[in-house]
C-alpha cells in the first residue's frame, strides 16, 4: 500500500477521533450554543468534510484506484433505484423510533444525546437549511472516505472481504467517538450495514443516500424527541 494511504488511514484512525472527542469538549463546555455557533459548527464541519474528500480522492486516483473500485461506475438502474429507496426509508423510519425511544429514557446515553440534540440539531429555520446541507455533505463525503476509498484500499491488497468490512465499520465508528461508547458500537455496526450494500451493489449510490436521510431525519426527530425537557416533565 503507498505511504500516502498509510498517512489516510492514520488521519482517520487518530486524528479524525481526537478532533471530534476535542470538539465535542468545546461543545459541552459552553453553556449556551445559539444560533450563530450552530451557523460556524455546520460550516467548518462542510468545508472539513469536502475538503477531506478531494485530498482522498486526490490520493486515490493517484495511486491507480479506479472509479469501478471505488464505486463509482454503476448508474441508477432499477435494482439500485429499489435498494436506495427501500433502505433508506427503512432507516430513516427506524432513526426517528429509535430517537423516540431515547427521549423517554433516563440515564448517562439519553443525557448525552439530549445535549448533543441541542447543540448540533437545528431548532430554528434559519438553522434548517444548514443542517440540511450538512447531511448530505455527510453523506456524500464519509460514504466516499470510509465505503469508497477505505474498502478500495485494504481490497487492493488482497485482504478479505469481511476483514475489509470490519476495519471500515470500525474506522468508521471511531470518527463518531464523540457520540461515546454507544455511537460508536451504533455506528460502527451501521457502516457494516453501509458496507453490505456496497459490496453486493458495486455502488456507493445507495449509502450515500441511507446516510444523508438518517442524519436528515435526525434533524428533525432529535428537537423534537430529545428536549431539555427530560422524561415526565
Amino acid at each position: 500500500m503507498p505511504w500516502d494511504f498509510w498517512l489516510i488511514f492514520f488521519v482517520l484512525a487518530i486524528v479524525v477521533p481526537w478532533r471530534g472527542r476535542v470538539r465535542l469538549q468545546r461543545l459541552l463546555a459552553q453553556p449556551v450554543f445559539r444560533t450563530k455557533e450552530k451557523l460556524v459548527l455546520y460550516g467548518t464541519t462542510i468545508a472539513f468534510q469536502w475538503i477531506l474528500l478531494g485530498v482522498v480522492a486526490w490520493r486515490a486516483m493517484a495511486g491507480g484506484l479506479s472509479q469501478s473500485e471505488l464505486g463509482l461506475t454503476r448508474g441508477f438502474d432499477a435494482t439500485i433505484v429499489m435498494w436506495t429507496v427501500i433502505g433508506a426509508l427503512a432507516l430513516g423510519t427506524f432513526q426517528w423510533f429509535n430517537l423516540r425511544r431515547l427521549g423517554g429514557m433516563t440515564g448517562a446515553v439519553p443525557e448525552l444525546m439530549r445535549k448533543l440534540s441541542e447543540r448540533l440539531m437545528p431548532q430554528t429555520p434559519v438553522e434548517s437549511a444548514p443542517y440540511a446541507a450538512l447531511a448530505v455533505t455527510a453523506g456524500v463525503c464519509e460514504e466516499f472516505v470510509y465505503r469508497g476509498f477505505v474498502m478500495a484500499a485494504l481490497a487492493r491488497v488482497g485482504i478479505a472481504t469481511w476483514m475489509v468490512l470490519m476495519i471500515s465499520s470500525v474506522l468508521f465508528g471511531c470518527a463518531h467517538a464523540y457520540q461515546g461508547r454507544s455511537g460508536i458500537i451504533g455506528t460502527t455496526l451501521m457502516g457494516f450495514v453501509f458496507g453490505l450494500v456496497r459490496v453486493f451493489t458495486v455502488s456507493l449510490a445507495p449509502a450515500v443516500v441511507w446516510h444523508a436521510a438518517i442524519d436528515l431525519v435526525a434533524g428533525v426527530a432529535g428537537p423534537r424527541f430529545l428536549s431539555a425537557a427530560r422524561p415526565g416533565e
